[in-house]
């Protein structure tokens, strides 16, 4: 008897369905084809202990399955429901009719209990995609799964659970969830807020344009200046998530397990803070079991690379393309994968390796070579590819102890979200463009000309500083930016004047 049961296989943060065929035949072997993985393969053992421990039998016959489409790797333990599935319905121990209203997913461990896996979310998109009724996965994913609208989502704890499904005896019912009232139960939560921060108005002003225009920065000062503590609060003014977004930030998360059991949808913007002594694959993504890297972990969000020169020079150029592109493409022999990478960069570090040269108060005690080679881990085209460079100094006693209080992040954030407002009008007719930061060529000759008096002040900025092409786009971004946040319709000579003045490394020759 020849039974079909459904799953998926992750492509990027996509997922296609597959076809699990179950014959049986003459004969006591066991054959799994369909180019599955190690992980696959071994799910024999995995699914004998289960059915025979749920109380069922094992089929004492030939088995032949087969994984289509065959061209397609299967990865991963997440197959062992449908496999057993398919087994027990081709043995008439359980009813057939339903299998083909639902994709199944799910590890079985030895006593018949399902693991949580990873990539719900993508594959309960495809299930409604294709038209299927349900999806059937671990109860700890089932919330992630039931983000989707109009698919009947069911978590099962056990085998025995989804046999009961099948058969049309289950109590379970499908796990349904408000999405709305999930994605704005934690709207304004905000844990880490300016108004904590004393001092360092031009660095918060500065986070604030880049917030406003998607911009990428980098800081760069003396220890314990406030560098990373100001960027750990740069989300508490980013606009929030639009539920699009959200989606897509999930999906992405999801794909590389990193979903927290009996979570559903991510509503904050994600804040990545990799160590130095991260590797390409793991910056970018791939692998040899493909998985999203830290820049498409992201997306929509924050990157933050501390100590920006104590990571290995040949992690930080592979982030160049995926600054222009804003997607990373994982090619290899076998498999070419998309992954999303529209992030803000926000990098910090010290002038030096002793950390104190420009230092108002002390002494540098590296020799001027030592400064040089430090800072000249930072390649130029890299540099170029981030709009605003802020110098941070250190805060005064005075400062520290004065009882003023700070303006809060919710303040600021809604001025950000008043500038992309504006912004998001201006580029409504450009699918791809959001914010500033992502202005084209053409859209920046129609949206970022500057008054006469303003591009007089660039071309003298240019012509003293030497500054490449790239950074003449920047500044007129970062300008574009400023007006927005002054809701001025043209670039004025101050709002230039402000964006030049933020190309700090350029200009006062840091980077050899």
């Amino acid at each position: 008897m020849l039974v079909k049961t459904y799953g998926a296989a992750l492509t990027g943060i996509d997922a296609v369905t597959i076809t699990i065929e179950v014959n049986f035949s003459k004969g006591i072997k066991f054959f799994l084809v369909g180019l599955p993985d190690n992980a696959v393969k071994e799910s024999e053992q995995r699914i004998q202990s289960a059915i025979n421990i749920s109380g069922l039998k094992w089929p004492g016959k030939k088995i032949v399955i087969n994984m289509a489409p065959a061209d397609i790797r299967k990865e991963g333990s997440a197959y062992d429901l449908p496999l057993a599935i398919g087994i027990l319905a081709a043995s008439s121990q359980i009813n057939d009719d339903k299998l083909g209203d639902f994709i199944m997913m799910g590890e079985l461990s030895l006593d018949g209990s399902l693991q949580t896996i990873k990539g719900v979310l993508p594959i309960a998109v495809r299930a409604k995609e294709e038209g299927y009724k349900g999806i059937i996965v671990p109860k700890e994913n089932a919330r992630e799964a039931a983000v989707v609208q109009g698919l009947d989502v069911y978590g099962a704890d056990n085998i025995l659970e989804v046999i009961a499904l099948l058969n049309g005896e289950s109590t379970i019912e499908p796990t349904i969830i408000d999405i709305e009232a999930e994605f704005y139960k934690q709207f304004n939560d905000i844990e880490l807020d300016f108004l904590d921060v004393k001092g360092q108005e031009t660095v918060k002003r500065a986070l604030e344009i880049a917030a406003a225009g998607g911009h990428n920065l980098i800081m760069i000062g003396p220890p314990g200046a406030g560098k990373s503590m100001i960027a750990k609060r740069l989300p508490s003014i980013l606009p929030p998530l639009t539920l699009d977004e959200a989606l897509e930030t999930t999906k992405i998360h999801s794909v590389a397990g990193k979903i927290q059991n009996n979570s559903s949808l991510l509503t904050h913007r994600p804040f990545r803070a990799p160590h130095h002594s991260i590797s390409n694959v793991a910056l970018v993504g791939g692998g040899g079991f493909p998985s999203p890297g830290e820049i498409s972990l992201a997306h929509h969000g924050v990157l933050f690379l501390d100590e920006l020169p104590e990571f290995q020079r040949t992690v930080l150029e592979v982030m160049r393309q995926p600054l222009e592109d804003r997607v990373v493409t994982i090619s290899r022999a076998k498999y070419s994968i998309d992954y999303p990478a529209s992030f803000m960069l926000i990098s910090s570090m010290n002038p030096c390796p002793c950390g104190y040269y420009n230092h108002p108060d002390k002494d540098c005690v590296c020799s001027p070579g030592v400064v040089q080679r430090y800072l000249s881990k930072i390649s130029g085209p890299l540099l170029d590819r981030i709009d605003l460079h802020i110098e941070v100094v250190p805060v005064p006693f005075k400062e520290l102890a004065t009882e003023t209080v700070s303006e809060k992040s919710s303040v600021i954030r809604d001025r950000v979200i008043k500038a992309r407002k504006i912004q998001a009008e201006r580029y409504k007719d450009n699918p791809h463009v959001f914010c500033n930061a992502q202005m084209t060529s053409k859209l920046q000759r129609t949206y970022a000309k500057p008054e006469n008096s303003a591009m007089d002040i660039l071309k003298m900025a240019m012509e003293k500083f030497d500054l490449s092409a790239r950074a003449y786009d920047r500044i007129l971004k970062v300008a574009r930016t400023i007006a927005d946040l002054e809701n001025s319709e043209q670039v004025l000579t101050n709002h230039m004047a402000e964006a030049v003045q933020y190309r700090n490394l350029d200009k006062a020759g840091w980077v050899g």
